[in-house]
């Protein structure tokens, strides 16, 4: 398998490689995408699945869970069983963008996104490419770093491609991150709320 790699740099390659995503994503399959971290593998978070090949396309241990990225607190509220007053005061202040708050999971978040654990952690990136993607598939992506396992994350497409190029099927190209590195991860589930990344 060659990776199909999709320009985004005008409004209809935008639009297009939005469409090929989403397309994928509701088959099952595993995507590359941009976010203003770093470029995430991301396949439906609903789907046990479609999460379990990312586990084995990066060689990611089993227990280390995956972060959950949706569009909007309607979407992050569907993800957790508790929506507490904390998390409401972050996401106005912090969301879109790079701060994951772990709360306690919903039922329909699979086990294996937690990897067996009872808390999952939401974010709402603010990368234009991701969020139209999520809001076209109308389901959360499970997404950590596109990258194998103890290798550095991406940052471009290029990086995506020289690690999992042969892995699979598509990888959007929506420019260099902007932050270049992972997400600040705030546990609301403790009391005072940990940091924990």
């Amino acid at each position: 398998m060659t990776a199909e790699i999709l320009s985004t740099h005008s409004p209809a390659l935008f639009d297009a490689a939005v469409k090929r995503a989403a397309e994928l994503l509701r088959a099952g399959e595993v995507v590359a995408l941009p976010t203003e971290t770093v470029y995430g593998l991301a396949a439906n978070a609903l789907d046990e699945k479609a999460v379990a090949k990312i586990f084995q396309i990066k060689g990611r241990p089993a227990d280390n869970p995956i972060i959950v990225h949706i569009v909007g607190v309607e979407m992050a509220k569907r993800c957790v069983k508790a929506w507490p007053h904390p998390a409401e005061q972050l996401a106005r202040a912090f969301w879109p963008g790079p701060l994951t708050l772990v709360l306690p999971r919903a039922k329909e978040i699979p086990g294996v996104v937690t990897a067996g654990g009872t808390t999952v952690g939401v974010r709402w990136p603010s990368h234009p490419l991701i969020q139209a993607v999520i809001r076209e598939c109308g389901f959360p992506l499970a997404a950590p770093s596109a990258n194998l396992s103890s290798r550095v994350s991406p940052t471009n497409a290029r990086h995506v491609r020289q690690q999992l190029g042969d892995k699979i099927s598509l990888i959007v190209d929506g420019g260099q991150s902007q932050v270049g590195i992972e997400s600040t991860v705030l546990d609301l589930t403790v009391s005072p709320p940990q940091v924990l990344r």
